[in-house]
């Protein structure tokens, strides 16, 4: 990646440039049939992986801390596999068991079907959002008398817990893992056509470990609507922007994308 005196990309540059190279901000999947090998072999692009962000556990000694006894609640929010892995690590490291009476709200299917890892879901009360956060609320909604903890990173976004604050309910956030930038200095002469992004905290990698980045004539991708933000408030060009009506995926708004600047095949 070059590096020159500003973030900002040169809007007179021609942006509608085929596409022969993506770097997806994330670990590989593991499965090698996945939509992004669909995608290289469609449109002969080549498709490489680098996350941009590490999650590092909170240890023992810090989460104590907190002062939070995990058995005051009758309910865990988890929204996402990184919180339902480090809430569990935590009960092992306090060697408290969860009773069969706990209730689990999880903010997609995804994350519910993650907890058979580490528990019975058919003995276990769950309940499951849609997709989102503001689908998870929904539910929330519906069982304001229960005490909740919120296992979380040190960056996450803020509906659930602004519900929790503005609607009275009894709740308690934990942080019990931090996400941090990786290093990515073996990108430094490493150029893609496109960048796709799905955090704002992957977009704030790339600046910190290259603060003089120029955008040029490389696309940049986001997904949702907090990643697209951090794309236009860091100053950059946000040119592919998932999900999309006709597009609900990475994958799909790529596809999309690369349709109308490479040839068909």
């Amino acid at each position: 990646m070059s590096k020159v005196a500003s973030n900002a990309a040169d809007p007179t540059v021609n942006r509608a440039k085929k596409v022969s190279s993506i770097l997806i901000t994330q670990s590989r999947p593991p499965e090698a049939n996945n939509p992004y090998a669909t995608l290289e072999n469609k449109f002969d692009v080549k498709v490489d992986f680098r996350s941009f962000i590490e999650v590092q556990g909170v240890e023992g000694k810090e989460f104590r801390k907190q002062k939070i006894n995990i058995l005051d609640y009758t309910a865990i929010v988890l929204t996402s596999k990184h919180a339902v892995d480090h809430f569990f690590r935590i009960c092992k490291e306090m060697k408290q068991e969860m009773p069969a009476e706990m209730k689990y709200f999880c903010v997609s299917e995804g994350t519910a079907n993650y907890l058979q890892k580490y528990i019975t879901i058919r003995k276990r009360k769950l309940f499951v959002g849609a997709k989102s956060a503001q689908d998870l609320i929904e539910v929330l909604k519906k069982h304001k008398t229960e005490k909740y903890l919120f296992p979380c990173s040190n960056i996450r976004t803020p509906e659930i817990p602004d519900f929790f604050e503005k609607n009275s309910y009894t709740w308690k956030e934990s942080v019990m893992y931090q996400t941090v930038h990786s290093d990515l200095s073996d990108l430094k002469e490493v150029k893609y056509d496109v960048l796709a992004f799905f955090s704002p905290s992957g977009v704030d990698s790339l600046l910190t470990n290259f603060p003089d980045f120029e955008q040029n004539g490389t696309r940049i991708a986001a997904f949702g609507p907090t990643t697209a933000k951090a794309v236009i408030d860091a100053g950059l060009l946000l040119d592919i922007q998932a999900p999309m009506p006709n597009a609900p995926s990475m994958t799909g708004a790529l596809e999309v994308y690369i349709q109308q600047v490479n040839k068909a095949k």
